[in-house]
């Protein structure tokens, strides 16, 4: 079999392949609003329609939510599960695109020609990228190249209620060798990247409340507790001068990163300063002792998100009042257990109340660190044929988000996944005016094709 012959049908087929994409774009699977329930069932069934005329069986199942799409095809080789997403994100503030977010088109621009609609790169782009580099493979020689199961989710834009059920209630039919998840992009906009470390996540809403009612600054103020005032020391209690967090036990779990790596991160020579410049900053705020890259891969993060209470009206007010409010997030790493520093931080913040003040504490979501071993010989076969195709070396790299469902293919499907993908950091996605660049669509699909021949 020539890998020749598949990368020339890519290259010929790109406008059909951008056709395609426009299909699936112009459905609007909006999966947090109940009024697009029917729109999320109609993108899944286009992709069981289109994976059938690949050769797959394929099936849109039902959940409590909005539909998986499971698909089963190929013969020989290792098992490969590819996972991706067809819901998208709200298009609001709809007033800030340029066009309506579901008339996709293919545009001009100063760098380059891109896919302009929600979802081209948040996942649509991205999934359609595997999937067409199976096209190709097909039509040039009859088959697939190795077992393929296809998992595509149509709620990880509001959460995955369903996702964890359901992968329980089909652990045998959905595990497989290695999954593969394209939902990430290029380093620095131009190398590729295979993302071997996730940040967990643990998200916490505190309510501190003194006095039983608001009250007037000129009254009570100097005599009552001020919940904002209390609520901000403790806030600001939860940093050291060195950017260090203080909950106690925090650190536990925390592991150092591995010389190979750190040295693979040194020679990628991150530039933080046009990273920080392209928002407005210029000095690295997190734990003085560790480099940026650190900083937002491999190192735990707790910050303040939100911040309210008393009046925040148009002119003033002198209330003192009677609550106090932050959300707090937590980017875990390591082995750090999210619910027992949900515990720990708690504690810190009750011990820090004084007298005639009391706290109550809203969890939102709780999500382990994730880790990819990179023994597999998969993950080497992949560096080469992204090297391949993009010209220089791919990199194992952190990511300081979170992808829940690669934690969720370890913990409850027990096998490793791979995440590579091919967007840009301006592809501005969950904004007005997404896009995905006509180029990384066409190198992913090649890309794609080079990994599965190596595998194969």
């Amino acid at each position: 079999m020539s890998l020749n012959a598949v990368l020339s049908r890519i290259d010929n087929d790109l406008p059909g392949a951008l056709d395609r994409l426009m299909e699936l774009l112009r459905i609007p699977s909006i999966s947090t609003d109940p009024a697009f329930k029917a729109d999320c069932a109609r993108a899944a069934d286009w992709l069981v329609e289109d994976l059938k005329s690949l050769g797959f069986e394929a099936a849109s199942r039902p959940t409590p939510g909005h539909p998986m799409v499971v698909a089963h095809g190929g013969s020989g080789g290792r098992h490969l599960l590819f996972y991706g997403h067809y819901d998208v994100q709200p298009v609001d503030p709809l007033a800030l695109w340029h066009r309506d977010p579901f008339d996709p088109e293919i545009q001009d621009t100063p760098k380059g020609r891109v896919i302009r609609a929600r979802g081209a790169s948040d996942d649509k782009g991205q999934l359609m990228t595997f999937l067409e580099a199976l096209r190709a493979w097909k039509a040039e020689y009859g088959t697939l190249p190795c077992r393929l199961t296809i998992f595509l989710e149509g709620e990880e834009e509001s959460g995955s209620p369903s996702l964890i059920p359901f992968m329980k209630e089909n652990a045998a039919e959905l595990k497989a060798d290695l999954a593969m998840i394209c939902d990430t992009g290029l380093f620095q906009d131009t190398a590729p990247a295979i993302v071997t470390m996730l940040r967990g996540l643990l998200g916490e809403e505190i309510t501190i409340t003194g006095p039983n009612k608001d009250l007037h600054s000129g009254m009570y103020g100097g005599a009552a507790i001020n919940p904002i005032r209390v609520l901000s020391r403790i806030l600001g209690n939860m940093h050291d001068d060195s950017g260090h967090i203080t909950i106690p036990h925090f650190y536990d779990g925390v592991t150092e990163l591995p010389d190979a790596i750190r040295q693979q991160w040194q020679s990628l020579a991150f530039d933080h300063a046009r990273f920080l410049g392209d928002v407005g900053l210029s000095v690295p705020a997190g734990e003085a002792d560790r480099t940026p890259l650190e900083m937002i891969w491999s190192r735990p993060t707790a910050e303040i998100n939100g911040i309210w209470g008393g009046y925040t009206g148009d002119g003033f007010k002198t209330v003192l009042p009677s609550e106090a409010h932050a959300k707090v997030s937590f980017r875990l790493v390591g082995q750090q257990d999210p619910f027992a520093i949900r515990d720990h931080f708690r504690a810190w913040v009750r011990d820090q109340l004084p007298a005639d003040c009391k706290v109550e504490f809203h969890g939102h979501g709780a999500g382990p660190a994730g880790h990819m071993s990179v023994e597999d010989p998969a993950f080497e076969a992949a560096r080469a044929a992204l090297a391949d195709e993009w010209g220089r070396p791919a990199a194992y790299v952190g990511c300081g988000g979170s992808i829940p469902i690669a934690g969720y293919f370890q913990t409850v499907l027990g096998m490793d996944a791979m995440l590579l993908g091919f967007g840009r950091d301006d592809d501005q996605i969950h904004s007005p005016n997404e896009k995905y660049d006509v180029e990384c669509f066409h190198k992913g699909i090649r890309s794609w094709a080079r990994l599965l021949a190596r595998m194969a």
